[in-house]
């Protein structure tokens, strides 16, 4: 039978964007209907394809409207603002990463989106390779892990002066250990929440911003040890997760889709494409939303998440 929902977002820029088309091709694809506004801080001429109305943000009392679904996408700063202004008037939320652009949030507005499945993104986790380390179990007797993640910050965004975006400055919530929040995400996912963990993040190279360009961590659950290296100067992109077990060590190759058992000296490749994730990650929050799968990803989770990120005390 299908179904209909009145879903809202709040802000559209790039991933914004992605996430109202996942949206609208998943709903179709099934049957399903849909009504979409669109809140954001400075109205367009022009609706973006599938959206009904758009409103603007400051001036708009969510008490005018009921939905089923508010998707939060607007800078990580507003993210607290957006919640508060729907909690009460949503029966669900989708909100991306980082949650929030601090840690110091009430326990009153946890408790709030307690109340209604509350998904933060986690987009990382639908990668192929991560999703076959979780399939088979492939953590469960580790020893020790190790994640990469480094790239060259001047060429994440074509066309665009990277001193001038969010990740380039301290104030805007940019540095490192924020931006590549999705390692620590993944982490705590196939491991749990370490007991104790410790971290390092600064400038190192002669980039030219003032937020940090490398964040080094060291932590523990009771069974494996954790070691985190990130960094925005790094002229080669590298995205590795590496397994230490008792029998191999396992490569994790998430850039390229390989995993491969050094001792065993086998090797297997898997297809990366980078929308399939986002596409799984939107039909994964419709099954929590439809009450088919328990929520893996919730504001509680990510709100520690963060705190590890950030290098706070957990």
């Amino acid at each position: 039978m299908s179904k209909h929902y009145d879903i809202a977002f709040v802000g559209l820029g790039s991933i914004g964007t992605r996430h109202l088309n996942n949206v609208r091709a998943f709903l179709e694809s099934r049957g399903d209907t849909y009504t979409i506004d669109l809140y954001r801080h400075k109205l367009q001429d022009r609706l973006p394809d599938g959206v009904h109305a758009q409103y603007l943000y400051v001036e708009v009392s969510a008490e005018e409207q009921q939905y089923d679904i508010v998707f939060v996408t607007n800078p990580t700063s507003l993210h607290e603002d957006a919640i508060r202004k729907f909690i009460g008037h949503a029966k669900a939320f989708f909100i991306e990463k980082p949650i929030f652009g601090n840690t110091y949030v009430s326990d009153e507005l946890l408790s709030q989106l307690d109340a209604v499945p509350n998904y933060v993104a986690c987009p990382l986790r639908y990668n192929p390779v991560l999703q076959y380390v979780n399939e088979y179990g492939l953590c469960k007797d580790a020893i020790a892990v190790r994640a990469i993640c480094s790239s060259y910050l001047p060429e994440w965004r074509p066309n665009t002066d990277y001193r001038q975006c969010y990740s380039a400055h301290r104030e805007m919530g940019g540095g490192v250990g924020i931006d590549l929040i999705h390692e620590w995400d993944y982490l705590t996912w196939l491991l749990g929440m370490p007991e104790e963990c410790y971290s390092i993040q600064t400038k190192m190279s002669n980039l030219e911003i003032d937020s940090d360009d490398i964040a080094i961590y060291i932590a523990k659950t009771q069974n494996t040890s954790i070691e985190v290296h990130l960094d925005y100067f790094g002229r080669k992109p590298i995205r590795k997760l590496e397994i230490f077990l008792p029998d191999d060590t396992i490569v994790c190759n998430i850039l390229d889709g390989s995993i491969t058992y050094l001792k065993e000296n086998k090797k297997q490749t898997l297809v990366v494409e980078r929308n399939d994730t986002h596409m799984k990650e939107i039909v994964h929050f419709f099954d929590i939303v439809d009450e088919k799968i328990a929520n893996d990803s919730n504001a509680r989770h990510a709100l520690q998440v963060l705190k590890i990120a950030k290098g706070e005390t957990i």
